[in-house]
């Protein structure tokens, strides 16, 4: 697909085709990911392709956990198995679930707090342009993706479920497949809404 073609026909998808997704072209929107920019060139995202069991047993713990906050939040109980169905059907229907992660490992170290959080938004923002290229790379694949930030409110339970290494922060969710719908674009803010000239 021609780049700009790539760039506003992408849409984020939610229901998927049963059909599986090679291993190659997994590999191939993971490297994608890999050639984003960086701070540093430290290169801190991560990517764990999550395809046992322990996929269905962590997204049920992460939906208790979500129900229990969505409680707390006050909605009904009605408005909680919405949501919780919702975001498990999603999880549950995409032939490839990616959990992105990010380290700190190659980031700088600072002894000063206002320097440490600088470093560690620079995680968060090298992390965030991989997974960029990574939803480019798969829609010009032929795929259908949906960034889903879910494990960002449950980091703990997510890396004791999956043991995974002490340094990997879990930052969201990527859910991949053969698109089985075509949304149309939202809308989006004019340039004179988000843009200024000093």
């Amino acid at each position: 697909m021609e780049f700009y073609s790539v760039l506003s026909s992408r849409r984020s998808i939610r229901s998927f085709k049963d059909q599986g997704v090679p291993d190659s072209v997994i590999r191939t929107v993971i490297s994608a990911a890999t050639v984003a920019p960086s701070a540093h060139n430290s290169q801190p995202a991560r990517f764990v392709l999550l395809r046992s069991a322990l996929r269905v047993e962590l997204i049920k713990a992460m939906s208790a956990r979500f129900e229990k906050d969505l409680r707390s939040d006050g909605l009904s109980e009605t408005r909680i198995r919405e949501r919780v169905k919702r975001s498990e059907s999603v999880l549950l229907g995409a032939p490839v679930v990616l959990l992105v992660c990010q380290t700190m490992k190659d980031m700088q170290i600072y002894r000063d707090t206002a320097r440490r959080r600088a470093e560690q938004i620079m995680a968060v923002q090298s992390t965030a342009a991989a997974v960029q290229n990574l939803l480019l790379s798969a829609h010009a694949e032929g795929l259908g993706a949906c960034w889903m930030c879910a494990p960002l409110f449950c980091q703990n339970l997510v890396k004791k479920r999956l043991a995974l290494p002490e340094d990997y922060e879990p930052q969201a969710f990527i859910v991949l497949g053969y698109p089985a719908e075509n949304p149309s674009a939202p809308r989006r803010k004019p340039l004179g809404d988000i843009m200024q000239v000093l």
